[in-house]
């Protein structure tokens, strides 16, 4: 079966029309005689308001459009009508009051969803309701103390591999870091002399999703392009190895593994007793593959780039993780909780460069969003880029500064006007493993070397599925 057939049928009947590409969007929704409209800015390019694909103007110019035209901005691009929403008690009913209302059945999440399947990440309704309520055990604090050790062995060997003076791409190093990491937690030592197999097909896999997300045409997968064989060939590598695993861990004993993929297939839902099917895993391992280690991963690049351009911050890092790791130990899980302000800073990268740049979703009928019509046909955009810039709740937003999470700061502030792991229901599962490795990760890397953004070089951002350094972040190592 076609996989753009096979992620259509799965997806529930009744929001098949918004998943569809071929019919998804298309055309004017339909607007009651005096329903008050959002207001909408001049339309700057032939195709809308926002271009054929995201850039870094385009992001600028959705934080422009918020500052100009309020909360509610009335969007198009294509034959699309969107709304942008900045307000976060707008974003609160969104992402949790009304969740049920506005479904994640977009195009882009089903682009997503032929690679993905039906994962937490793209699965909605009860399906998602049923697999949440299996892996949450899985994602436990006390489980994932267990994987503390891992993620440092991981972040050890990286750094043992760097030369003083050397030049290395800073984002690609944290790309191999994450996805052994993922690997390793995943997996254990399952996966041996398969895991450069699987990188490759990873990397393929996802800078193909990518183009594909920005993308207005394409050919199906079912004409043998170039590109669409190679994107073939690596689904076709990654299924074959992960339902492999899994059916191998199906003849072993329960109990025998400590690794993720162990306690999502020992895990049962609490109501019927019942497990992941096959099926059901696989999807949940390649989200977890897939999504889990490359936000992980542009979040850290964002926080090295952010420390090299403020040496003040980078001198209290230091001091810190000097003084929780005398004598140059490696971190266990207990020290996260004494790194504060390296949490802080990872935080505060994440406020300015947030790994998930935008949240998409299609309303499944007619609501009223600040006051304005928001059709049944239409897209919302809630972009935490754009909402972490808010002047209301960001004071001088461009600048760097760690101290805005502290406990205090962070009570006096709306709570969805921080997002970066998405919000309501669907707040991302993975959120304490992330931190977890970021925080470690870092640590590891301040203790023994100072990281410099090469001169006169420039970063532009590269929003596609996730928010990526464009070109990549070459950086010289100092060793300390």
């Amino acid at each position: 079966m076609l996989r753009e057939r096979f992620a259509l049928s799965r997806l529930p009947e009744e929001l098949r029309g918004f998943g569809d590409p071929r019919t998804a969007l298309l055309g004017r929704p339909r607007v009651p005689a005096g329903a008050r409209l959002a207001p909408a800015p001049e339309r700057v390019h032939a195709f809308g308001h926002l271009g054929m694909r995201p850039t870094e103007a385009f992001l600028r110019r959705l934080c422009g459009y918020r500052a100009t035209h309020g909360d509610v901005v009335r969007l198009r691009f294509g034959g699309i009508t969107g709304h942008l929403i900045s307000d976060p008690e707008l974003v609160r009913v969104v992402l949790q009051e009304r969740h049920r209302l506005y479904s994640k059945a977009t195009r882009g999440i089903l682009k997503l969803r032929l690679v993905l399947g039906l994962g937490l990440l793209t699965a909605e309704g009860e399906s998602w309701l049923r697999n949440r309520r299996i892996a949450q055990p899985a994602f436990a604090r006390r489980r994932l103390e267990g994987f503390a050790e891992r993620m440092a062995a991981a972040g050890e060997a990286m750094v043992a591999g760097w030369r003083d003076g050397e030049v290395l791409d800073a984002h690609g190093e944290m790309n191999a870091v994450t996805l052994r990491i993922v690997s390793e937690t995943m997996f254990g030592a399952d996966l041996g002399h398969l895991a450069g197999e699987v990188a490759a097909a990873v990397s393929v896999v996802t800078n193909d999703v990518n183009q594909r997300m920005r993308s207005l045409v394409e050919l199906p997968l079912a004409v043998p392009t170039p590109q669409n064989q190679r994107f073939t060939k690596a689904m076709d590598t990654l299924d074959r190895i992960v339902l492999g695993l899994i059916q191998e861990r199906r003849r072993e004993p329960p109990g025998t593994r400590d690794d993720l993929l162990a306690m999502l297939m020992e895990a049962r839902d609490v109501d019927t007793g019942e497990g992941m099917s096959d099926t059901q895993l696989r999807d949940e391992v390649m989200t977890i593959f897939l999504a889990g280690h490359e936000t992980t991963a542009n979040a850290l690049s964002w926080t090295l780039l952010l420390l090299s351009r403020h040496p003040e911050s980078a001198r209290r890092l230091r001091e810190e993780v000097d003084a929780v790791l005398a004598g140059g130990r490696t971190p266990t899980h207990e020290d996260v909780a004494k790194l504060p302000y390296a949490t802080r800073v990872v935080q505060e990268s994440m406020r300015l460069y947030p790994p998930a740049w935008m949240v998409s979703r299609a309303p499944t009928r007619d609501d009223e969003l600040g006051g304005y019509f928001i059709p049944k046909g239409s897209l919302i955009f809630v972009s935490p880029f754009v909402v972490h810039r808010h002047v209301d709740h960001w004071p001088d937003p461009e600048r760097f500064d760690p101290d805005r999470f502290f406990p205090d700061a962070v009570a006096a502030r709306h709570r969805m006007a921080y997002f970066p792991f998405g919000g309501g229901p669907r707040l991302c599962i993975g959120q304490g493993f992330a931190m977890m490795e970021a925080v470690l990760l870092l640590a590891i890397m301040v203790r023994g070397w100072r990281l410099d953004l090469r001169p006169g070089h420039t970063v532009p951002l590269e929003p596609l599925i996730t928010l990526r350094p464009e070109g990549g972040l070459p950086m010289t190592a100092v060793r300390r």
